[in-house]
């Protein structure tokens, strides 16, 4: 199993006094992963005030002059409100810099900003996103285009260059609960990137089944069908620190973002009961996190890939760096055997 990060880069971890300050805190981070001997590291895109990765690729351009192994990608790139072709170029010369390390998970994002910043129509939500993905694809299998849609100009036998390192640059879709998505991403063959920020982990065990027999359908062998899952965690010495540190800024985080959609406000027992046995937060010390991943694992049929959410909290630069250690030194070999 692959055990790695997905930042949003947030803009006000720990002691950061500027933006540029939280930038570069994050590419120490993505470096201490690297040197902890994680295997992936994801950038986010938004385009929201608190958030830094807009540009996700330059974050991991330069992140990938500072890191030796660990493999980086988006988390998710929002196609959606993308060209199919630079998001391509994009992450073809992420490829080419870091030799063969680059990867994306692309999706339909949770936040809605880039459709009017991008003047779209969120009336077209689903139907922009299944053309685009179908480009992109083609893109990547084929260095001549031939293609039309409705969304954006036809290519006529057009090269997209450059091509990446890698003979096909890894593509993950990333999922929230549709059903469509999961049977779509077994059609093609994609590996799922599932996000489980809320609830119990185990209920999603019909939809990666929708997955996995969408896929056999399709003719693809069981091991392209890969599985990851995206958890909001953090990991401290003792379970009991994790708590009191992770805790309240999630709780401030998760309540800003509830009065825009609509959720009530985060309790202490709303968060005990998302990190109890079989919640989705991923919150303690290294040994009982990594049996909690083995046991959602065991629940989701096997998974190949999980990422930790975990700078969304306001924790210091200091304790991120901590924690991205233990997960290397102490759950990645747990979950490896």
């Amino acid at each position: 199993m692959e055990i790695g990060i997905d930042s949003f880069a947030a803009a006000d971890v720990g002691t950061a006094t500027s933006s540029a300050e939280a930038l570069n805190m994050l590419l120490e981070r993505i470096e201490h992963a690297d040197k902890a001997g994680l295997d992936v590291f994801g950038i986010g895109e938004h385009h929201r005030k608190e958030f830094l990765d807009s540009a996700p690729t330059m974050i991991l351009a330069a992140a990938a002059a500072r890191t030796k192994q660990i493999h980086l990608t988006s988390a998710v790139t929002v196609l959606s409100a993308a060209d199919p072709v630079r998001v391509f170029q994009n992450f073809a010369t992420l490829d080419l810099i870091s030799k063969g390390r680059a990867e994306m998970v692309v999706g339909r994002g949770s936040f809605i900003e880039a459709y009017p910043l991008f003047g779209l129509n969120l009336q077209d939500y689903d139907e922009l996103f299944i053309e685009k993905l179908d480009l992109l694809l083609k893109i990547r299998d084929n260095e001549f285009i031939t293609w039309s849609g409705k969304f954006r100009p036809a290519l006529q036998n057009q090269p997209v260059y450059p091509r990446p390192f890698q003979e096909e640059l890894p593509v993950w879709l990333g999922v929230g609960g549709t059903p469509q998505s999961f049977v779509r991403a077994g059609t093609l063959g994609l590996p799922l990137m599932v996000a489980v920020i809320g609830g119990e982990t185990h209920r999603f065990r019909p939809l990666v089944d929708l997955y996995r027999e969408a896929g056999k359908r399709a003719g693809h062998s069981p091991d392209k069908l890969k599985v990851g899952l995206h958890s909001i965690g953090y990991v401290a010495n003792t379970t009991g620190e994790a708590i009191e540190d992770f805790y309240p800024g999630y709780a401030e985080t998760f309540t800003r973002i509830g009065r825009e959609r609509g959720w009530p406000p985060v309790t202490r027992a709303h968060f005990n009961a998302q990190n109890a046995s079989m919640g989705a937060l991923l919150v303690g010390g290294p040994e009982e996190v990594a049996a909690k991943i083995l046991r959602h694992s065991d629940a989701l049929g096997g998974i190949s890939r999980v990422t930790f959410q975990m700078d969304n909290a306001k924790l210091s630069h200091n304790k991120l760096l901590h924690s991205i250690g233990l997960l290397g030194s102490h759950v990645a070999p747990i979950l490896r055997k």
